[in-house]
């Protein structure tokens, strides 16, 4: 049976729409450390981790989405779960509120600002690159953001779905949210993301809003550890 492209999406992601981004050894793949910690293999074949040594550097950490390799020596598992995958095939009700910006590189200290601050290590310096991020401010302060992450062919993901603590409870992750679903929706393609059993609130925005669960993959936290060397190319 051929597996769905979302059961592995960053290789998906990195193989079609973002092969502009990708840095590929033979089943092995990642974005660049700047745009986001993403790594990749094709398949749970042998063959796939001597190529990956090839590409992350020893005290790196990186995240798997869906499928990893088998872990040996020189690796360290800092966390491994399921989380939800969701896809949304209907349009959503954009609720009313201020009108949102796009976020360019403009914008990249506010992102990177608010990102840590509500939900740390994912997004980076060039992350803005990867697809179309929108925000509401309230005065110099980026209040909410939320933007396109991973994109393959037929699908996209809906990431850095983030609200300041000051701001929360007044819509604007819903209505930002909702604006990205129909842009997406109206281009042909089928919104998707991922989020945490454990986050009530998000899962409740994103049932409102039409998302349904497609089915959970597995979340890999590995880091490598700092003595370890880049292998050669297998």
């Amino acid at each position: 049976m051929t597996a769905h492209l979302l059961d592995n999406p960053i290789w998906s992601s990195l193989t079609t729409k973002h092969a502009s981004f990708a840095v590929i050894q033979g089943s092995a793949g990642r974005y660049p450390p700047q745009v986001a910690p993403f790594a990749a293999i094709s398949a749970t074949d042998g063959g796939a981790m001597p190529q990956l040594e090839v590409l992350i550097n020893g005290g790196e950490s990186v995240y798997f989405v869906g499928v990893a390799p088998e872990f040996r020596a020189g690796w360290r598992v800092e966390s491994a779960f399921p989380i939800p995958q969701l896809v949304c095939s209907t349009s959503a009700v954009v609720r009313a509120g201020p009108e949102p910006v796009t976020l360019t590189e403009a914008h990249r200290s506010d992102m990177l600002a608010l990102t840590a601050l509500v939900f740390p290590g994912f997004f980076r310096a060039r992350t803005v690159e990867m697809g179309r991020y929108i925000g509401i401010y309230h005065g110099r302060v980026l209040a909410a953001m939320a933007g396109e992450r991973m994109r393959m062919d037929g699908y996209q993901e809906i990431s850095s779905v983030c609200t300041h603590p000051e701001f929360i409870g007044r819509g604007y992750a819903q209505r930002l949210v909702a604006l990205l679903v129909n842009a997406v929706l109206e281009r042909g393609d089928t919104p998707f993301l991922h989020t945490h059993r454990e986050n009530a609130r998000a899962l409740s925005l994103y049932d409102h809003l039409g998302f349904k669960l497609r089915t959970e993959v597995m979340l890999w936290h590995i880091t490598r550890d700092r003595s370890a060397p880049r292998s050669s190319p297998a």
